[in-house]
């Protein structure tokens, strides 16, 4: 495995540098405006902002490479992304910010789906599958390194934004020093809302608002850790555990789904999901305990249901599809994300702390009502017709070239797929 992990310990490398600096800017940003007095909406509006400028990096990036490389975007990319946190540290203004993170969530997909591409060709389609997993897993590790390395310093000061930039321009250093060769075009996908409607209304519908849900408590759990009165460690572990605790789910959650009706295990999941946002309504944990086993529970349910949702889709996808059925997923998961912060940062100023869940309530029952109504229309797919669950990580750090990367590891033979896309 060693062997086939040395030719691309460079991307491995600068990519664990920019999810580090990135895991430590989402963190950072919602606790120091708190601290400043921002709003819930404009705290809300920062995470608008970063998946809007996400999904416009997923969709403009790759003819910015076409023009200029890889290595130079790339270096854009990390340059622009340090750029927007130390200004978010000179003008700590709430719509500088919002500006700031949409440029940075645009320079962070072009960063990603760089690398990935660059990953996907350089490695070999019989190990494909497990450097997906060890990619994955560095990016987990380095994103929860860097929420968790807030809790080792001062918020309240520069230290945490000058950090970050530092990264963000240490990610560039290992891919510009490569030795290896520039890859092929980077995969493009149009958002085609017919097709994915006629090919699954239940994976759009519900990608949508897991979009909206996720969105929400990732840009905003670190706010109502703060004012329910958490210490900092306890705020960077309340965002931090519930992402773990999703990724550990998928293998169990996976195996399920692959041995019965896909939309039986999505209806499973967002009723876990409901009955943790009704404990966070109802029960209002104040204490640390309660709300890190609560926010496990929530993270294990809300971030395995992104990759059921995928699977199921490409269940019904026609051959050859791969790539524009999951890439159309993401984008989208980016507009439920573009909505969903800016709901729940309403609700929590209209609300209090409880307007995070209810948004997340509502994004979840109505996933039951349209599941459950789907599933009278159309019978669920034979074993023998599924294509096999592919963990993933969440959809807010994925891109198209997430699905290429993830081809070999579906067992699809579809790889041509990505040389056809416009």
């Amino acid at each position: 495995m060693l062997r086939q992990i040395l030719p691309i310990s460079a991307l491995l490398l600068g990519s664990g540098f920019l999810l580090f600096a990135g895991g430590m800017n989402s963190l950072i940003l919602p606790v120091r405006g708190s601290a400043e007095g921002f709003s819930a909406i404009a705290l809300g509006l920062l995470g608008t902002g970063w998946a809007l400028g996400y999904v416009l990096g997923c969709i403009f990036t790759p003819a910015l490479v076409s023009k200029v490389g890889h290595i130079r975007a790339f270096s854009v990319m990390s340059s622009f992304a340090a750029i927007s946190i130390l200004g978010s540290l000179v003008v700590v203004e709430a719509w500088v910010w919002i500006v700031l993170r949409s440029a940075c969530g645009f320079c962070f997909a072009g960063a990603a789906m760089i690398v990935e591409s660059w990953m996907n060709e350089r490695a070999d389609p019989a190990t494909r599958g497990r450097i997906f997993g060890v990619y994955t897993m560095v990016n987990l590790v380095a994103s929860t390194g860097g929420q968790m390395a807030l809790t080792l310093g001062d918020t309240t000061g520069f230290l945490f934004f000058v950090l970050p930039a530092i990264f963000y321009c240490l990610s560039l250093v290992p891919t510009a020093m490569t030795s290896t060769t520039t890859p092929k075009p980077l995969v493009s996908v149009k958002l085609d809302i017919k097709a994915l409607w006629r090919n699954s209304p239940v994976a759009v519908f519900g990608v949508l608002m897991v979009g909206v849900s996720n969105s929400a408590f990732g840009t905003l759990a670190a706010v109502y850790a703060d004012r329910i009165g958490l210490l900092l460690t306890a705020i960077a572990m309340f965002s931090s555990l519930p992402i773990l605790a999703g990724a550990l789910a998928q293998m169990p959650v996976g195996y399920l789904s692959d041995k019965m009706d896909r939309r039986k295990v999505l209806l499973g999941l967002a009723a876990v999901g409901v009955a943790a946002d009704l404990s966070f309504i109802l029960l209002v944990p104040e204490g640390r305990a309660a709300n890190m086993v609560l926010g496990c529970i929530f993270g294990a349910s809300i971030y395995a249901m992104y990759p059921v949702i995928v699977a199921h889709a490409n269940d019904h996808a026609a051959p050859g599809t791969y790539i524009q059925t999951s890439g159309g997923l993401l984008l989208v998961y980016g507009v439920g994300a573009i909505v969903g912060p800016l709901i729940a940062g309403v609700g929590m100023w209209s609300l209090g702390v409880s307007g995070l869940f209810l948004t997340t309530n509502g994004a979840h029952i109505l996933i039951i009502l349209f599941t459950l109504w789907r599933m009278r229309a159309r019978g669920e797919v034979r074993s023998a017709d599924k294509t096999s669950f592919v963990a993933s990580p969440t959809a807010r750090g994925s891109t198209p070239q997430t699905a290429a990367l993830a081809l070999a590891e579906a067992g699809s033979a579809e790889a041509g797929a990505a040389d056809r896309l416009e």
